[in-house]
């Protein structure tokens, strides 16, 4: 029998999101199935400043080219929301950018680790790895 896995991508809406999307195809074997999930509040615009459809079309497109599945949740409780869908659909790895949040109170990775009961792998994605990129795509420029 084959070991499947499940890793869960958690996104912001954020552009530099791919980096996270990368990481979690990255992990995957040819038998993964690789789920990307973005929360928002409720009566909260989903994507900030960013046009709605152009958000949701880019996090899409991307998610597709990874062969990924798109999930975009409204909560009032975000860490609830991933925990819930992280036991829905039994995920064994979960993938999320470093936080920069001072304290642990603040930090969405930290409250995560408290909700979730059971072993998880949790992979943190260092945030210098997107300001290279980012310096390596100005440079191009």
């Amino acid at each position: 029998m084959v070991n499947r896995r499940k890793i869960m991508v958690c996104v912001t809406q954020q552009k530099s999101c791919e980096r996270l999307i990368k990481r979690g195809a990255e992990l995957c074997k040819a038998q993964d199935e690789l789920l990307v999930v973005h929360v928002v509040k409720e009566n909260w615009r989903y994507f900030g400043k960013l046009k709605e459809a152009d958000a949701l079309e880019y996090l899409f497109d991307i998610s597709k080219a990874y062969d990924a599945t798109l999930s975009v949740i409204k909560d009032m409780d975000i860490e609830s929301a991933l925990t819930k869908f992280a036991y829905k659909e039994q995920v064994d790895i979960i993938v999320m950018g470093e936080s920069l949040e001072s304290t642990k109170q603040q930090n969405m990775i930290h409250r995560l680790e408290n909700k979730l009961n059971r072993d998880l792998i949790i992979e943190i994605v260092p945030l210098e790895i997107q300001v290279d990129q980012d310096l390596a795509i100005s440079a191009s420029i």
